[in-house]
């Protein structure tokens, strides 16, 4: 399984508890990709990452992770207390020589600030992410659905099922 670094800008966050201890975060994660498989969206890669929960010596979670361009969504999966936690990410991760650059500390910073003015925040980049988004966090919510229906378990509401989203011009909204 391979190391993830987490995206240099995140777009969204979206968590929730369900009341079902029992369940299988493999299965779920199993479920996931044959959601997104139905999607037949190009370009298109998932696998299981293992992200670290803290500092250098910290432990590692198990995520999964969709990739498709620029755009990353990790879902996690795991039993917390007496239910079963499902949170997602949707960021944007960076490739090649700038990813490495942008890691240097003082350097990278700037290099970020100047990736933003070469490549700005269009309505197709936003878009983009947003379609990406859509199709992911769909499924994710399809699988929590037939989970919850199958277990009698009360189903989200349409409040529960909206992701925090970044607003790109500098605030967070719901």
């Amino acid at each position: 399984m391979a190391s993830a670094r987490k995206p240099s800008t995140i777009i969204s966050h979206w968590y929730h508890m369900i009341d079902d201890p029992d369940q299988s975060s493999q299965e779920f994660y199993g479920a996931i990709e044959e959601e997104i498989r139905g999607q037949a969206l190009d370009d298109t890669k998932w696998e299981r990452v293992n992200m670290s929960e803290g500092g250098l010596l910290a432990a590692k979670r198990e995520y999964m992770q969709i990739r498709r361009k620029e755009h990353v969504f990790h879902v996690c999966a795991a039993p917390f207390g007496t239910g079963f936690f499902v949170s997602c990410w949707l960021g944007e991760i960076e490739s090649g020589l700038f990813a490495e650059l942008v890691r240097i500390p003082y350097l990278g910073p700037f290099l970020g600030f100047l990736r933003l003015m070469a490549k700005p925040y269009t309505y197709y980049r936003v878009d983009t992410a947003l379609m990406f988004q859509s199709v992911t966090h769909g499924a994710v919510l399809e699988v929590i659905d037939r989970l919850t229906t199958a277990k009698g378990i009360r189903a989200l509401s349409a409040e529960d099922r909206k992701p925090v989203m970044r607003d790109f011009f500098g605030k967070v909204s719901g």
